[in-house]
């Protein structure tokens, strides 16, 4: 079970605002904010970290750049994912839509963040194979 995670980013106020709104449809906010850094994590319900459970600081972006999914909870919480997130200065990486290739189910959408980290939202309705 991972408990948190995060990256490096160049420009940290551009990266915490593009979060910021791309995360939002997800129901994630920032949950704490220290100088150059920001936990985002559930706003509803709260979540078991209080700081967050993904995590952006300033610094040098890891290479090579990482992928990191969110749950989304419909289809359509995934293509607002992708709306607010292209809005937000993201570069479109794979639109909303199916996914079989991965397992029956899975809806999920692309997003480069302005430091090219691959960040999707997926809604999987399907049950894995495994």
């Amino acid at each position: 079970m991972i408990d948190h995670t995060g990256v490096n980013v160049t420009d940290y106020e551009l990266s915490r605002d593009f979060y910021k709104k791309a995360l939002a449809p997800l129901g994630y906010g920032i949950s704490l904010e220290l100088e150059g850094v920001a936990g985002f994590g559930t706003q509803e319900g709260g979540g078991d970290d209080p700081g967050g459970d993904f995590w952006i600081g300033a610094g040098e972006p890891q290479t090579p750049r990482s992928h990191i999914a969110f749950r989304a909870t419909s289809e359509e919480q995934v293509k607002e994912f992708h709306r607010a997130a292209i809005e937000a200065g993201g570069t479109d990486n794979g639109p909303p839509g199916e996914r079989p290739h991965y397992h029956p189910g899975y809806y999920a959408a692309f997003v480069l963040d302005p430091d090219g980290y691959n960040i999707e939202a997926v809604f999987d309705s399907g049950s894995r194979a495994g």
